[in-house]
């Protein structure tokens, strides 16, 4: 009787609504922090691993993260917000759902591993089979996990996730650099992702307390098959804008070209991630309890996306404007070649992570299907995008595609996701406003220091333009009320919550 009561605690969530506000900002600053302490690890194996490997060894097993990239995306099949964004389940349910992603990642790791002479074949690179085959033991691991995250997620029990997260990156990250120091090559690469993948998964069965029993016929998981298949569609559809880009250019130009844009994308998405992830993995299941309060809704959404502006927008900025110091002293020299492509690729970092958090707005009010048709019209557009650019190599392709998503893209997928919710494309935009003129304040002043400074070496010109930016960033804060009043807020909860037990 008490196992089964223990159980059925990961399914209550009405508790939830009483300080929700105040489990919101205190969840997002524990990931947030969290998230950082990841990127700092990230951001050291980067510059580390950028010295021991080659472009060509992080283009390697770029190549083959497209494909089993994409065949990972069946393993959720959308199960796992569709266990956060329900207003009740069940033991029965979670246990079904729980052998239906098992199944699915084991047969999607024997797929993965006979897809490997086809990926060899494709490239033109022998190299590839055994990294295809040794990448695809990772999925199954992933499969164990996904609905031990989800009641978490559920929860609102940001904490432990964020301690998983931080513990298996860590091993991982530690894993590659003694390889790649004792002259593993790319295989140090792989091993990062494999022992991370297997620490995830058992930090997350000993952190969750709740265990699967046999799946139940008829225990009412049709509608939630039917709401992470419509995201699962998605997500498959989106992944092709994610990744065409790197199948084109490593198929087309080489791991030579693809290196440079591959890594030019994630160093400059990395920083930003870690503004973007913890705020949506808070804001689903904060969003999903008040899908049915439009005006509380509205506000917390609002609020959401200011936040998010008011951090990635200067932070975009000031990397656009600084992107050759930035990848000499990330990087190292020998990557000179990604700057241009980082500069291009920054000004549609500047508005992706906000467009991006339409995510949130279809997921918690059960909208998927919807999401999948939107799907379904732009990225053949974003490819479309690829192809033309393809021509210019690697900086064409982020030209072209930088170009269609301002022009095309933006504002038509904001109007299609806020169509039927309560919030509005006009006041998305103007819940932007202060950021982006703190941002492009941010750009021009440090555009003119780093042309001021001339042939000053790239470590003093990013300290300069770092203490000019931190000038104008807390000269923002003074001079508006509102963003005052929410930080206050926002410090107050904080404080609060060293004496909340929750997370």
């Amino acid at each position: 009787m008490a196992e089964e009561s223990l159980q059925n605690n990961f399914f209550d969530t009405e508790y939830l609504k009483a300080d929700l506000k105040g489990r919101s900002v205190r969840g997002g600053a524990i990931t947030i922090a969290a998230q950082w302490t990841r990127f700092c690890f990230q951001m050291a194996s980067m510059i580390v691993l950028a010295r021991l490997l080659t472009p060509q060894d992080f283009g390697l097993i770029a190549m083959v993260m497209v494909v089993t990239g994409f065949v990972t995306r069946f393993k959720d099949m959308g199960l796992s917000l569709a266990t956060v964004q329900r207003a009740e389940i069940n033991h029965a349910q979670i246990s079904t759902l729980f052998w239906i992603n098992l199944l699915l990642s084991f047969g999607l790791m024997l797929i993965a591993a006979a897809l490997a002479p086809a990926i060899t074949w494709f490239y033109g690179e022998p190299r590839l089979a055994l990294i295809t085959i040794a990448l695809a033991s990772g999925i199954f691991f992933g499969g164990l996990t996904i609905q031990h995250q989800a009641l978490l997620r559920r929860q609102m029990r940001f904490g432990i996730l964020a301690a998983i997260d931080i513990v298996s990156i860590s091993i991982g990250i530690f894993a590659a650099i003694i390889a790649a120091w004792y002259g593993a090559g790319y295989w140090s690469l792989v091993i990062m992702q494999l022992s991370a993948a297997v620490t995830h998964a058992v930090a997350a069965w000993f952190a969750c307390g709740w265990r699967p029993g046999l799946p139940v016929r008829g225990s009412g998981v049709r509608k939630m098959l039917a709401f992470g298949g419509y995201l699962t569609g998605y997500d498959l559809v989106n992944y092709f804008a994610r990744n065409g880009d790197n199948l084109l250019i490593g198929k087309f130009w080489g791991a030579g070209q693809l290196g440079l844009y591959s890594k030019a994308y994630a160093l400059l998405m990395l920083p930003i991630q870690q503004i973007t992830t913890p705020v949506a993995a808070v804001a689903i299941p904060a969003l999903s309890r008040l899908q049915n309060e439009p005006e509380r809704y509205r506000t917390y959404y609002y609020r959401a996306i200011s936040m998010i502006a008011f951090i990635t927008m200067p932070l975009v900025a000031m990397l656009a404007a600084l992107s050759d110091e930035v990848i000499v002293i990330v990087l190292g020299g020998q990557w000179a070649g990604a700057s241009p492509i980082f500069k291009v690729l920054a000004f549609a970092a500047f508005f992706q992570p906000l467009v991006s958090t339409t995510v949130c707005v279809y997921v918690s009010l059960g909208q998927t299907k919807r999401m999948m048709y939107w799907g379904a019209i732009a990225v053949p557009i974003i490819l479309l995008s690829f192809v033309v650019g393809l021509s210019w190599g690697a900086l064409g392709v982020a030209i072209s595609y930088t170009t269609c998503f301002l022009t095309i893209i933006m504002v038509p997928s904001l109007a299609f996701a806020f169509r039927y919710s309560p919030i509005r494309v006009v006041d998305f935009f103007r819940a932007l406003s202060y950021p982006a003129i703190v941002a492009t304040a941010i750009y021009c002043v440090t555009g003119i220091i780093r042309f001021c400074l001339g042939e000053t070496r790239s470590g003093w010109i990013l300290a300069w333009c770092c203490v000019a930016a931190g000038g104008i960033y807390i000269g923002s804060i003074l001079c508006s009320r509102k963003v005052r009043g929410e930080l206050m807020s926002l410090l107050a909860i904080l404080k609060m919550s060293k004496k909340s037990p929750e997370f």
